[in-house]
C-alpha cells in the first residue's frame, strides 16, 4: 500500500503527538531535575518546537488548537523572560486551557465527552447525552481543581513538592476520573 501525503502527515501527527505525552509527562521531572543546569530558554525552545510541529503536522480541532496556542504563547513569554519560576506556570495554563475547552463546550455547541462518545456511538440516546454532559462538568471541576493545585503549589510550595503533584498526583488523579466515569458508565449501560 503505497504511503501518501496524508498518511505520513497522519503518522507524523501521531508521533509527534506521542513526543508532547512524554514530554508532559517528564515535564515536571524534568523541571526539578534541571533546575541549576538547564536554562528556561532552553525548555521554551524544546517544548515550542514540538508544539509547534504537532500543530503542523495533524489536522486541528478546537481543543487541539486551543491547547497548541496556550502552550506556544507560554513558549514565547517563558523564553522572553528566561525565568525558572515561570517554568512552574505550564501544568497550570495547560488545565486552564483545558477548563476552557471543556466549559466552553457546555455552553456553545456539543460537549467534548459527548463527541468522543459519538466516535463510537454516532446515535446516542437522549439519556446518554445527558450523562455525557455530567461527565463534562466533572472533568470541568477536575481542570478547575487541578489548576488551582498547581497555582498554589507554583507559588507557595517548595519545588519537590510541585513536581510530584504536577508529575505523578494529577496523573494520578485522572486515572481515577476516567476508570470511576467507566465504572459509573458500565453501571448506567445495565440499568438503561
Amino acid at each position: 500500500m503505497p504511503l501518501t501525503a496524508r498518511t505520513a502527515t497522519g503518522h507524523a501527527g501521531r508521533l509527534v503527538g506521542l513526543g508532547l505525552l512524554v514530554a508532559g509527562l517528564a515535564y515536571p521531572f524534568a523541571v526539578y531535575a534541571g533546575r541549576d543546569v538547564l536554562s528556561p530558554r532552553l525548555f521554551a525552545v524544546l517544548l515550542g518546537a514540538l508544539w509547534l510541529v504537532r500543530t503542523l503536522a495533524s489536522k486541528q480541532t478546537l481543543l487541539s488548537r486551543t491547547l497548541a496556542v496556550t502552550a506556544l504563547l507560554f513558549c514565547l513569554l517563558l523564553g522572553w523572560a528566561d525565568s525558572t519560576a515561570l517554568l512552574r506556570w505550564y501544568p497550570v495554563l495547560i488545565s486552564l486551557a483545558l477548563l476552557g475547552v471543556f466549559g466552553g463546550s457546555l455552553c456553545y455547541g456539543m460537549p467534548v465527552v459527548e463527541r468522543l462518545a459519538r466516535l463510537s456511538e454516532p446515535e446516542l440516546p437522549p439519556a446518554a447525552v445527558r450523562y455525557t454532559r455530567r461527565v463534562t462538568w466533572a472533568w470541568v471541576g477536575f481542570f478547575l481543581l487541578n489548576a488551582g493545585i498547581a497555582s498554589g503549589l507554583a507559588l507557595w510550595a517548595p519545588l519537590n513538592w510541585w513536581a510530584l503533584y504536577t508529575g505523578l498526583i494529577a496523573y494520578l488523579l485522572m486515572g481515577i476520573l476516567f476508570a470511576g466515569e467507566w465504572l459509573v458508565r458500565q453501571h448506567v449501560r445495565k440499568t438503561a
